[in-house]
């Protein structure tokens, strides 16, 4: 290769080989979109459920930064919470919605 043909190289982007890395990629670590998607294997109270975040702080379509719990903590009609997971229930999460009314005051009604 001559010096002026050495100028116009050009680098396009190749996929890493596989056999370089010294750590496994997202699909063979088989990660969800967000680590906060995923479910603990051992069972959690609706407490410890109501702690998770599953995004923080990171902007959506609006450039708005939001926060995005793992679980929806819900009133049941009998007065018990239920965490509903946000990929998982999110059909129930729906229904849920659709239920719930505010009189007035601003007050959740069933």
């Amino acid at each position: 290769m001559t010096d002026q043909n050495r100028g116009n190289k050009i680098n396009q982007p190749v996929s890493e080989d596989t056999d370089l890395r010294e750590e496994p990629n997202v699909k063979e670590r088989n990660l969800t979109a967000n680590p906060g998607d995923k479910i603990a294997d051992e069972p959690q109270s609706v407490e410890e459920k109501a702690k998770q975040v599953a995004v923080d702080d990171v902007p959506d379509i609006t450039g708005d930064k939001i926060t995005v719990p793992t679980y929806f903590v819900v009133d049941e009609p009998n007065g018990e919470k239920k965490a509903l997971h946000h990929v998982k229930d999110a059909e129930e999460i729906s229904d849920v919605i659709r239920q719930a009314r505010l009189d007035e005051n601003g007050n959740r009604i069933w």
